[in-house]
């Protein structure tokens, strides 16, 4: 079964899902009604922190089968979407996608073999490749789109409208500042009210590397969730908040809380945006990427097909209206390639790691080798 471009007016376009559906949970529980399918199974919590859904079907696609995704609450709207649209026309196909946070699913789902697909806001790590090498599981990587990692406060702190790097290090590193006022004297001398992704997500990996700088060095004493939605609802409930997620987060919920600026050590503040990303002049842009399992990949049509729907559609307007930045038709044309080399054979173990897919020449986000 083939699929095109939806960019092609002229053939198959895939119509985007509710954002708000989609990012009101923060990766909770979704069940979006797919028109012909006679039934469906709704979302159930997962491992406690984030949520999954899935849904059922009874129609008469030419697939049938089973897919399995966990990881990235940043992706998950993303793979969220493309499940629903991939039932559409094969209702036949149970899709769970489960927001586990990108180390979360790793571990605890696609290296163990329990899943087919990760989705991931940073690159797998060493220990990660060679935990899944040692369980005989090989991960295709592949580039979806792009991210702008954003930091947001409560719509009333009128005393902040950017931030740089260092001042971003000095409240989320260790022995991080306790007072808005121990950052900037024109502060005022109010205790920060914190909120972020827990240790599990790719978000946090690649902000304490990008920002902070070394791993394991971001505080602990603030509220963690792999619901981004929460973080949203913290930031709304204090003038003293700051919290960071997924941009697509901050874009359906700019009435409730206040984006900032971010200034990498230039001396410029740069809003997040889809666009910034895009141009990449915003300093916390990002790839997205969902990692297969090269087995899963061979042996399930199922996940075969979905996965050639995803990437064909990575580039559409799907992904932009849930707030993220598409890959371009460069990735979609070298991740199809990919998918058509594990198919048949010919990217089997070679070297042992991750087929890398990403690519920096796009006008996307660039790949950042430290974990993105």
């Amino acid at each position: 079964m083939g699929y095109v471009m939806a960019d092609d007016p002229s053939k198959t376009r895939v119509e985007a899902v509710s954002r708000r559906e989609l990012l009101a949970t923060g990766g909770a529980a979704v069940a979006i009604s797919i028109a012909g399918c006679s039934g469906g199974n709704g979302g159930e919590g997962g491992n406690g922190s984030g949520g999954s859904s899935s849904g059922n079907g009874s129609g008469s696609g030419s697939v049938s089968g089973q897919v399995i995704i966990a990881g990235s609450s940043t992706v998950y709207p993303i793979s969220q979407a493309m499940a629903e649209e991939f039932q559409r026309e094969n209702p036949d196909v149970n899709i769970s996608v489960d927001s586990t946070g990108t180390g979360g699913g790793f571990e605890n789902a696609f290296i163990p073999g329990d899943s087919d697909i990760n989705g991931a806001s940073r690159e797998i790590s060493e220990e990660e490749q060679q935990a899944a090498e040692e369980n005989d599981i090989t991960p295709i990587e592949m580039q979806v789109g792009s991210d702008a990692l954003t930091f947001a406060v409560n719509n009333n702190a009128d005393w902040v409208d950017c931030v740089t790097f260092e001042e971003l290090a000095q409240i989320w590193g260790p022995n991080g500042a306790q007072q808005w006022s121990d950052v900037r004297d024109d502060w005022p001398d109010q205790p920060f009210e914190l909120y972020g992704p827990a240790t599990t997500s790719g978000t946090f990996d690649f902000f304490t590397e990008t920002v902070i700088g070394e791993g394991g060095s971001h505080r602990s004493d603030y509220e963690s969730t792999e619901q981004d939605n929460i973080i949203v609802q913290g930031i709304e409930g204090s003038e003293n908040a700051m919290g960071y997620f997924g941009y697509a987060y901050y874009d359906e919920n700019q009435d409730r809380i206040k984006g900032l600026s971010i200034d990498g050590g230039n001396g410029s503040c740069v809003e997040p945006s889809l666009e910034t990303a895009q141009a990449g002049d915003y300093p916390l842009a990002r790839p997205l990427f969902i990692y297969v399992s090269e087995s899963s990949l061979q042996e399930n049509q199922a996940v075969e097909e979905f996965v050639r729907f995803y990437i064909n559609n990575s580039s559409s307007d799907l992904v932009s209206e849930i707030g993220y930045v598409p890959a371009n038709e460069s990735m979609v044309e070298e991740n199809l390639s990919t998918i058509d080399e594990v198919v048949g054979g010919g990217a089997s173990g070679d070297s042992g790691n991750a087929s890398n897919n990403s690519n920096d020449d796009s006008g996307n986000a660039s790949n950042n080798s430290s974990g993105a």
